[in-house]
C-alpha cells in the first residue's frame, strides 16, 4: 500500500510543507476519531482521474483521492474496506467537493461502500497557511431516537472543537512529532480543563487514573495544583499553545502519564484535554532493562579485567624464557588476548551489544605501533571510512584478524628494511549488509606462487579460520599497484552483517 507522501506526489500537486501537515494530522488523528466516534477519511484533490488521465476543469469538479483512513477504537466501523489510494468523481462525494472548494465546514449524507446505507458525513477543511489543502470527514450513521450520554456528548464537542482548529489551520500544531507508543489514548482516561485550567469534566478512567496518584476527593470546578498535582506541563500548554507532557509519580510503583493538548479558538487557548494513562508496568520494565544493561556492561568490564590480568601473567611468564621464538609466540598470544579486552573495554561504555567497530581499529592500530613499530622500521598507519556500528559476535573475531593482518604487515612486507617511507592504510566501509575491511601496504608484496589456503602460518590460519567458518566471510590477497620493488599487498575482507 502506498503512504500518504507516495500518493500526494503521484496524484497531487502539493509541496513538501503541505505534505507534512498531512502527514502529522494523521499521526494524530487517532486521538480525534476515538473522539468522535465514527470512521475518519482524509480527502486530497487529485490531478488524475482513474484511468491515469489528466484531471481538468474547476476545483469542485475534480477526482478526489483518499490519501488516509482510521477506524475509532471507542466505536464500530462503517468501513469495513480499505479506500486508501482510491479515487473518486466529485459526484460521488459533492459535499467533499464543495468543501474543497470552499474552505467551510459542512455536512451531508453518502452511501456506505458495503450495504449502501446513509452515512452522515462531515466534511472539515484542512487549512495549511491559509489555503485548503484536503478534507477531513467523520463518516458516521445517522442518530434516530438516540440521546447520548454525557460522556458522548462531551468527546463529540471536543471534536468539534478540534474540527474547528484544523479549519482555521491551529491543528495539528506546526512542528509536533506525532505521538510516541506510550502516549495515553481517549479510552486510558480524559479530563477536560475550561479557560481557568479548572477541571470541566473526567471520564471515569481518567478519575480512576486520578485515583491511582492519590486523588480521591472530587476533580470538578478544582485545578490540578488545588488537588496536588504538579503545573508546570498544564502551564505550558496554556502559554506556549503547544502540547506538553508529564509524568506523575505515586510512591516507587506507580506512573501516570498525563499528556495536555490545548484547544485554541482564534490564537487563544480556550481550554485543554488532558489524556491519562497508567504506565507503571512500561516503567518497571524500563527499570529491568537498565538494571539488566548495567549487569552486562559490568560483565564486559570483568572480562577486560580478566584478559589484562592473563595478558599480564604472559608477559611476566615470556621474560622468563630464554628461547627467542618462546618469547615471540608469547608477545603474539598477549597482542591476540589484548585485542579481544579492547572489544569487551568498548562494550563495557556502551549500552546494548553492538559496538563502534572504528573505536576499536583505532587502538588496535595504537598497540600495533607501540609494540612492533621500531626506529629501524618507521611504518605509518592510517584509517579510512567508517565500519558502522557491528554487534559483538562480529567486533570480537573481526578484532583479532584485524590485529593478525596489521602483524603480517609489520614481520613480512618489508622484509630488507625500509628506505623512505612506509604507509598501511585501514580501510572500512559498511553499506549495512556487508563489511569490508582492507588492509593496504606498499612492501614487497606477496610471494610468487603465494596461496591463502596453503599457508601454514598460525596467523595466516587463524584469520583464515575466524573469517570463512565463524563469520561466514570471504578474504582475498591481491598485489598492489605500486611500482617495484614495492607493488604493495592488498588483503580485503568482506564479512555480512544483517544476519
Amino acid at each position: 500500500m502506498a503512504s500518504l507522501a507516495e500518493l500526494a506526489r503521484a496524484t497531487t500537486r502539493l509541496g513538501l510543507p503541505e505534505i507534512d501537515h498531512l502527514q502529522r494530522l494523521v499521526a494524530s488523528w487517532g486521538l480525534l476519531a476515538d473522539l468522535c466516534f465514527a470512521d475518519l477519511m482524509l480527502f486530497v484533490g487529485s490531478d488524475v482521474d482513474d484511468t491515469g488521465a489528466r484531471a481538468t476543469g474547476p476545483v469542485e469538479e475534480r477526482p478526489l483521492v483518499v490519501v488516509g483512513q482510521i477506524r475509532p477504537t471507542t466505536s464500530q466501523t462503517l468501513f469495513l474496506q480499505d479506500w486508501v489510494g482510491r479515487i473518486v468523481d466529485a459526484d460521488e462525494r459533492p459535499f467533499v467537493a464543495r468543501c474543497l472548494a470552499a474552505g467551510t465546514i459542512m455536512e451531508g449524507e453518502t452511501l456506505g461502500d458495503v450495504r449502501r446505507e446513509p452515512v452522515r458525513e462531515l466534511c472539515i477543511p484542512v487549512t495549511f497557511r491559509g489555503r485548503t489543502i484536503g478534507v477531513l470527514t467523520k463518516e458516521s450513521t445517522p442518530t434516530v431516537g438516540r440521546q447520548p450520554g454525557e460522556l458522548e456528548r462531551t468527546y463529540v464537542e471536543v471534536f468539534h472543537r478540534f474540527a474547528r482548529m484544523i479549519s482555521s489551520g491551529e491543528f495539528p500544531f506546526a512542528g509536533e512529532i506525532g505521538p510516541t507508543e506510550e502516549a495515553p489514548r481517549v479510552g486510558d482516561g480524559v479530563i477536560l480543563l475550561d479557560d481557568a485550567m479548572r477541571v470541566a469534566y473526567a471520564s471515569p478512567n481518567g478519575v480512576s487514573a486520578l485515583h491511582r496518584v492519590g486523588v480521591h476527593a472530587n476533580s470538578e470546578g478544582m485545578r490540578l495544583g488545588e488537588l496536588g498535582l504538579p503545573e508546570t506541563a498544564v502551564r505550558t500548554a496554556y502559554t506556549q499553545a503547544r502540547p506538553a507532557t508529564e509524568e506523575i509519580e505515586h510512591g516507587q510503583e506507580i506512573t501516570v502519564l498525563m499528556r495536555f493538548i490545548p484547544l485554541v479558538e482564534k490564537g487563544i487557548v480556550s481550554g485543554a484535554l488532558v489524556l491519562l494513562r497508567d504506565i507503571s508496568e512500561l516503567r518497571r520494565r524500563d527499570r529491568l532493562l537498565l538494571s539488566k544493561d548495567a549487569t552486562i556492561r559490568e560483565i564486559h568490564h570483568r572480562v577486560k579485567n580478566n584478559l589484562q590480568t592473563i595478558s599480564s601473567l604472559l608477559r611476566l611468564q615470556g621474560r622468563r624464557l630464554a628461547s627467542t621464538e618462546a618469547k615471540a609466540a608469547v608477545e603474539e598470544s598477549v597482542r591476540r588476548i589484548r585485542s579481544i579486552a579492547l572489544v569487551h573495554e568498548t562494550l563495557s561504555h556502551e549500552s546494548g551489544d553492538d559496538v563502534a567497530f572504528l573505536e576499536i581499529v583505532r587502538p588496535l592500530v595504537r598497540m600495533v605501533e607501540e609494540g612492533l613499530i621500531s626506529p629501524e622500521r618507521p611504518i605509518r598507519f592510517s584509517i579510512r571510512g567508517e565500519a558502522g556500528n557491528l554487534p559483538a559476535t562480529i567486533a570480537t573475531p573481526m578484532a583479532v584478524v584485524v590485529t593478525e593482518l596489521l602483524q603480517n604487515v609489520v614481520d613480512h612486507a618489508y622484509p630488507d628494511g625500509i628506505e623512505g617511507a612506509a604507509d598501511v592504510v585501514v580501510e572500512l566501509a559498511n553499506d549495512g549488509h556487508r563489511l569490508s575491511v582492507s588492509v593496504i601496504d606498499d612492501g614487497v608484496g606477496t610471494p610468487p606462487g603465494f596461496s591463502l589456503d596453503a599457508s601454514t602460518g598460525l596467523g595466516l590460519s587463524i584469520v583464515r579460520t575466524l573469517v570463512t567458518t565463524e563469520l561466514a566471510g570471504s578474504i582475498e590477497f591481491h598485489a598492489g599497484e605500486g611500482p617495484p620493488p614495492r607493488p604493495g599487498t592488498v588483503v580485503t575482507l568482506v564479512v555480512p552483517v544483517n544476519g
